[in-house]
């Protein structure tokens, strides 16, 4: 072991890195303090941390504690994303560039989507829950380039095989991806019952692919133009080919899987294969083309 440094809370981000520095995002909640962690990479030395305060109520489940969200680094920026504390942008030495408050966030089991980079654009989904939104931010300054907002999802019938009392939950915990199609870029996002794909330039929706169930955890893959999307909890999942346009449900769904056994984790794929765990830790492999269990 090179070096072990104690964080002041459990959390569920990922940490990114930048030459030699680590960044990783942190609560302090009694202190009402969200923020982001610079350590040095050759000895865990604490370089610096700088976040925001807020001290209004905000739900999320004890498994899901705030700063959930990784942040992301394009080797010169670090953003990191704080749910109802909103969005803020960093330099590498740790001064903070911007913070936008993007309003609060209302879902019993909070938030954890991460920011995703695009040229100048800092990309990311402020949700789940009523008001969530799709937005593009310029880098450098904060500002709002385009936004999409979600609709209020309210299945008349569940898609996935549900028997509990009432809706269920609805909501999605997908961070997007950025994927290469016929010459052009796809941001492509799982929400609840459908896949969508934008353009990341203008925010303009390219497809959509229904079949999904209203509650989404995992973020969507892609291999080969093919882009799969797992729902959450005995969800959906399904598999959409790359590049179409319009509601491609029936021209570009390679197949839909009912009351499948998707976990929380976004899984990989490699070689035609999708390896993944479900939520009670068996460790399954699918087929791309078919959706086939092997």
């Amino acid at each position: 072991m090179r070096w072990r440094v104690e964080l002041p809370e459990p959390g569920n981000s990922t940490p990114v890195t930048a030459g030699d520095r680590i960044f990783v995002t942190q609560p302090v909640t009694s202190k009402h303090w969200r923020g982001l962690y610079c350590f040095s990479a050759a000895d865990g030395k604490l370089l610096w941390k700088n976040g925001v305060t807020y001290d209004k109520p905000e739900r999320t489940h004890r498994t899901n504690p705030y700063c959930s969200a990784s942040p992301a680094t394009d080797g010169q920026l670090i953003f990191a994303a704080y749910g109802s504390a909103g969005i803020a942008a960093y330099d590498l030495d740790g001064k903070q560039l911007w913070h936008r408050d993007l309003g609060p966030l209302d879902h019993e089991w909070g938030s954890s989507t991460s920011p995703v980079l695009f040229g100048d654009l800092c990309l990311h989904y402020h949700g789940p829950g009523p008001g969530a939104f799709l937005i593009a931010l310029n880098k450098t300054t904060g500002e709002t380039v385009w936004q999409w907002d979600e609709p209020d999802w309210q299945p008349g019938t569940r898609t996935d095989g549900f028997q509990g009392q009432g809706k269920g939950i609805i909501g999605s915990f997908s961070t997007p991806i950025l994927v290469e199609a016929k010459g052009r870029t796809e941001l492509i996002m799982s929400f609840p019952m459908e896949m969508k794909a934008f353009d990341p330039a203008t925010g303009k929706v390219l497809w959509t692919c229904s079949g999904l169930n209203p509650l989404v955890y995992t973020s969507p893959m892609e291999h080969n133009g093919i882009v799969v999307a797992l729902g959450g909890y005995h969800g959906n999942s399904i598999a959409v080919r790359t590049g179409g346009s319009g509601d491609v449900t029936a021209t570009h769904r390679l197949w839909q899987l009912v009351r499948h056994n998707g976990g929380i984790g976004t899984g990989v794929l490699h070689d035609g294969l999708y390896y993944y765990h479900d939520s009670g830790g068996i460790v399954c492999c699918l087929d791309l083309q078919t959706g086939e269990t092997l």
